[in-house]
């Protein structure tokens, strides 16, 4: 069973990870619809150290690229070089960077210039690395985990909406309770730390991926989802009075795309091989509050997106059941 693989990859995951369960199924549902996720949440939180325990889980690949003001897009991809042969004779060479993981970590993306994250969410998106005449496909499955700090927004370039639209899911990382803080600090001072045996393969994800495709979306669901989108838009006939009070720009279709995407990969850690509403419902804050622009009025006023998009949530629900 497909429900019993990622919950065996999850249980390895949280031999090393406190808590944060709802972070883990976001990484591994991004990295089975073959998106990318943007992590915001304060240094310290374990944000490297649950990509690298996804890779030694899945016995994939992992690269870690710090993001500074002075990195360059050939820091990333990689660069041609010059090698020398036997016989003195000399070629160009393309060595690949850090991009050419499974898995990789932008620590705190929003640290690099613009032209650096541009780099990286183009290969993102096209999933290839072109240097002079040479097209490099990327490996596959293929995660980038984005992070981004939010307290030190000083010398800092935030990515650009259009650019944040290209994540699949945004996920935010909550400070643990005390019980977790109790088990972190008991781990801590053990003696033996714990140690993740691989539980799945590159061509095991590969294939929960082609079933996740075949979960089915019912067209109650599928307009559900869209009602929910178009709620968000302010010119839309359909935007509820919450978005076109608050909300400059609402959601895109990739909205859409991402909540019936993810949708099917939920129902799979269920055991389920259908898509329902309570699936989308629960993925609306993931998908969606990257893909909102709020105005001058909302952001005096306190709101934030996932505000906006439980009032959506619930009027939503209130129609259904009427």
């Amino acid at each position: 069973m497909v429900s019993e693989q990622l919950q065996s990859v999850r249980d390895e995951i949280g031999k090393v990870i406190v808590g944060h369960e709802d972070v883990v199924e976001g990484v591994l549902t991004a990295l089975i619809s073959g998106g990318h996720v943007l992590l915001e949440g304060v240094p310290g939180l374990g944000k490297t150290t649950l990509l690298r325990t996804l890779g030694e889980a899945m016995h994939l690949n992992c690269s870690r690229i710090q993001f500074t003001p002075d990195l360059m897009p050939a820091d990333i991809l990689g660069s041609m070089v010059m090698h020398g042969g036997a016989a003195g004779e000399r070629a160009l060479r393309f060595e690949p960077g850090p991009i050419f993981a499974n898995l990789v970590l932008a620590d705190e993306i929003n640290r690099a210039t613009p032209r650096t994250q541009s780099a990286l969410l183009e290969a993102m998106q096209e999933r290839t690395v072109t240097t002079g005449n040479e097209t490099h496909g990327l490996e596959n499955p293929f995660l980038v985990m984005a992070t981004q700090n939010p307290l030190e927004m000083e010398g800092t370039y935030p990515l650009p909406e259009a650019q944040l639209d290209r994540f699949l899911l945004k996920i935010l990382v909550p400070y643990p309770n005390r019980a977790e803080m109790q088990t972190i600090a008991d781990r801590t001072m053990a003696t033996l730390q714990p140690s993740v045996r691989q539980t799945i393969d590159q061509g095991q994800v590969l294939e929960i991926r082609r079933q996740a495709n075949a979960v089915l979306v019912a067209p109650h669901v599928r307009d559900f989802a869209i009602d929910l989108v178009l709620a968000t838009q302010p010119e839309s006939a359909q935007a509820h009075e919450v978005a076109r009070k608050y909300v400059r720009y609402g959601a895109s279709p990739r909205g859409v795309q991402a909540l019936l995407q993810c949708g099917r990969v939920r129902a799979l850690f269920r055991g389920r091989l259908n898509v329902s509403e309570e699936d989308v419902r629960s993925l609306a804050g993931s998908a969606l509050r990257h893909r909102i622009i709020l105005n001058f009025d909302a952001h005096a006023e306190g709101k934030t997106e996932d505000d906006i998009l439980q009032v959506i949530l619930e009027s939503l629900d209130r129609k259904s059941s009427g």
